[in-house]
């Protein structure tokens, strides 16, 4: 008799979401994770990505990959990302994402209580010099009413940058 455990089931889910990303890789530019200590995201702790461009023609979509868990407490989530060019520009937003519907129900895919969510950063973005670029991104969460930022965001998991050439 096989015994599957909830360390299996994340296993599995992980693996199950890999192998699909995998599967529609050709237009891969860039893609990696980040795992988060603990499961948790503090407020002054960025993540960070490094990557080179070579081409400044080709269309692009970028996209924020999240990992989140059950312990995730938030319908949404707000993050500060920082775009920085080889020659030193900086751009900088503040991006808010849905993260469950209207009855809480958690967005994304995964077949346990680990999801992931696949969201669109910058569509047909063109990088405008080659080099080496760094996209840094910090959470941003507030609870209703207070000024203060959630200092210790619970249950993301991993968090990754993919970005991907337009057809």
């Amino acid at each position: 008799m096989v015994v599957i455990t909830n360390k299996s089931k994340i296993f599995i889910s992980v693996l199950w979401a890999f192998l699909l990303l995998a599967s529609c890789d050709s237009n891969r530019v860039f893609d990696t994770y980040k795992p988060l200590e603990n499961n948790r995201w503090l407020q002054d702790d960025s993540v960070s990505f490094e990557f080179q461009i070579t081409d400044t023609i080709s269309k692009n979509n970028l996209y924020f990959n999240l990992r989140n868990s059950n312990e995730y407490l938030y319908s949404n989530l707000y993050i500060i990302s920082h775009i920085v060019f080889p020659n030193g520009r900086k751009f900088v937003d503040t991006l808010q994402y849905e993260m469950a519907d209207k009855n809480g129900k958690f967005l994304g895919v995964g077949i346990s209580e680990i999801k992931h969510n696949r969201l669109l950063f910058k569509e047909n973005m063109i990088f405008p010099v080659s080099g080496e670029y760094k996209v840094s991104v910090w959470q941003a969460m507030r609870k209703n009413g207070n000024v203060e930022g959630i200092k210790e965001l619970k249950g993301i998991t991993d968090f990754g940058f993919r970005i991907e050439k337009v057809k």
